[in-house]
């Protein structure tokens, strides 16, 4: 019953999305922020991304806030919980993430394959792991499904220092440099 009640909550409120977020009609619900993510519980082969595997986990952490201002700092998560407007969901969504450059290659877009469910928010988001991610800029996700654009919004990842909030809120204080 709490579940239904969520869900007919979450399908009623209109998707909320900042002025450079486009989101197709698709979509029924989209909200994006600033995660601590939980602990992984695997990786899942993601050829498209710099490391070549995505985190699974098991839990849906909350934002921790609703800012698409995002600290550069290792352990940081961001990222969109969605919900299609069908309730069957939409498998096979290529999810690309398009950043500055970083790595050896200077890669500047990663892309992996996901699913968007109907029932349930699913949580697309990346993770800070490795120092030479913590590139500064404008990032942008982008979910497609058979070339069509289900939803795009960007984040601006930032110096610590200037989201200081945000930088310690994952309690990750001995990582900032």
């Amino acid at each position: 019953m709490r579940l239904t009640l969520f869900i007919s909550i979450l399908l009623a409120t209109p998707v909320c999305a900042a002025p450079d977020t486009f989101v197709s009609p698709a979509i029924g619900a989209l909200e994006s922020g600033v995660i601590c993510p939980p602990p992984s519980v695997g990786d899942a082969p993601a050829p498209g991304t710099v490391a070549g595997v995505t985190h699974l986990v098991n839990e849906d952490p909350p934002f921790v806030s609703m800012s698409r201002r995002v600290p550069a700092v290792l352990g940081i998560g961001f990222g969109v919980k969605t919900l299609t407007a069908d309730i069957l969901g939409l498998s096979d969504v290529t999810m690309t993430v398009t950043h500055p450059p970083m790595g050896k290659d200077g890669a500047t877009q990663q892309s992996f394959l996901t699913r968007i469910d109907g029932g349930t928010p699913s949580l697309t988001f990346y993770q800070f792991d490795f120092a030479y991610e913590l590139v500064q800029g404008t990032w942008e996700m982008e979910a497609v499904k058979n070339g069509e654009i289900l939803y795009r919004t960007t984040f601006d990842v930032v110096a610590p220092k200037d989201a200081p909030e945000l930088a310690r809120i994952c309690g990750f204080e001995e990582l900032l440099s």
